[in-house]
């Protein structure tokens, strides 16, 4: 069963652009229930039947076959072989849909059709009962809403922009009528599900909407992998006065310079993937990270003592290059299910002259497995280290488990997503470096 997401709320507030737009950044499966409703209010008024007698519209959905479609990248809606995708999008086809909505046996037509769709796929889905109804089930549930004069703003200038003839006080009259027609009607009227998150989208932009939805699918996509653990308080606090302390150090050695700490995350069990320049390269990355990591590294240096004690100290272990050492893979996940982060460098050695290497093939694993976002880290400085060298280290923004696209256990999948973790990691780095 895949991850699904389900978007409540009323007409207007911008459910299907926040929906499609997630569904194309994550990799989901866009299902436009609205559309579903609109391509059967949509044959009922060409067919000159009454939207709201179910003794009218019952003998039409016999005749119904209605399709969702990519079509160059856009979701496209065949209805009986027609594509209606721009044809069902009228104030008059919005009404005739709220209208056949609520009739029973026109919602039992649709919910085998969406359950199934929702069974096979991670799917975002938005309506006015998905949470409630549809998939009551749904792993990440929204009820978004604005105020009723912004939403007829947003499809005024929606209409107009397809070249529509349209009037904003019509607009709003139809959007309140149909809020009270969603709310009212006996069959899973309009509601915010008990479990539901509300967003008041009014003063928000798409990103911003996107951006918060899109971290309570990363955050339930994390509970779905591995039963994550937290690491208990006193142990950060001491880290973070310890890690206070190191920068400190660091800062008075060299000229430290920090870059996209914005994009840092607020809790553990993520993977932090660096280009690999010195021995210092896990320290500069730890101080500004506020929980605790764990490292790879080269089996090797566990064989000198005081050496292996320090790294054991700071939560490294070993794993041997060059092959597929499995205890170091399974050792690396169970550091992320107890809280830790995994700070990792993709190449496996270190880059005499700054070049960016190919990846090795566990950093794209352990981030499937686990399903955790990798974030990449720059790290730049010319030349040689020597005192108050300059040294930049950036922080992007994380790569969600699902922009891997690894789809099975194949090398190719594997190289392509260290491909994009090292392309990623390589934006970051000074071009002069």
């Amino acid at each position: 069963m895949g991850l699904n997401c389900a978007i409540d709320g009323p007409s207007g507030a911008g459910k299907s652009t926040i929906a499609k737009t997630l569904a194309q950044k994550l990799g989901f499966v866009y299902v436009d229930t609205g559309a579903l409703y609109r391509s059967i209010g949509y044959y009922a008024v060409s067919n000159g039947a009454d939207t709201s007698s179910a003794a009218e519209i019952l003998p039409l959905l016999s005749e119904i076959s209605v399709e969702l479609k990519y079509v160059d990248g856009s979701q496209r809606v065949i209805l009986n072989g027609e594509d209606v995708s721009d044809l069902i999008r009228t104030p008059e086809i919005s009404m005739a849909a709220s209208n056949v909505s609520a009739i029973p046996d026109v919602r039992e037509f649709l919910l085998n059709l969406q359950r199934d769709i929702a069974d096979k796929n991670d799917i975002i889905m938005d309506g006015r009962d998905i949470g409630t109804v549809i998939l009551p089930s749904a792993e990440v549930k929204v009820f978004m809403t604005a105020s009723a004069e912004e939403r007829a703003r947003r499809r005024y200038d929606e209409l107009k922009a397809k070249g529509q003839d349209v009037v904003y006080d019509d607009i709003l009259r139809d959007i309140n009528q149909r809020d009270y027609n969603d709310s009212h009607r006996e069959t899973a009227p309009l509601r915010k599900a008990d479990d539901a998150v509300e967003l008041d989208t009014t003063s928000m932009t798409i990103d911003e909407v996107v951006e918060k939805i899109e971290l309570l699918i990363t955050d339930a996509q994390k509970k779905e992998s591995v039963p994550f653990k937290t690491i208990p308080a006193f142990r950060r606090w001491f880290y973070a006065v310890l890690r206070f302390i190191v920068w400190i150090g660091f800062s008075v050695v060299f000229n430290l310079k920090y870059e996209g700490t914005e994009n840092l995350p607020d809790h553990g069990s993520v993977i932090l993937a660096g280009n690999h320049r010195t021995w210092f390269d896990p320290i500069l990355i730890a101080i500004r990270v506020k929980y605790i990591s764990s490292y790879m590294a080269k089996a090797e240096l566990f064989d000198h003592f005081p050496l292996n004690v320090i790294i054991r100290a700071v939560h490294g272990f070993p794993t041997r290059r060059n092959s597929a050492d499995v205890s170091a893979l399974t050792r690396a996940e169970n550091m992320i299910r107890n809280g830790y982060n995994l700070t990792i460098f993709p190449e496996g050695t270190r880059s005499k002259d700054g070049k960016i290497g190919r990846a090795k093939s566990g950093v794209a694993f352990i981030a499937s497995k686990c399903a955790v976002p990798v974030y990449p880290v720059g790290i730049s400085f010319k030349s040689r280290l020597h005192f108050r060298s300059k040294i930049t280290v950036r922080f992007g923004k994380p790569i969600m488990p699902d922009e891997l696209k690894i789809n099975s256990m194949s090398k190719t999948d594997f190289r392509a997503a260290g491909e994009l973790i090292m392309s990623n990691i390589a934006a970051l780095v000074d071009s002069d470096v």
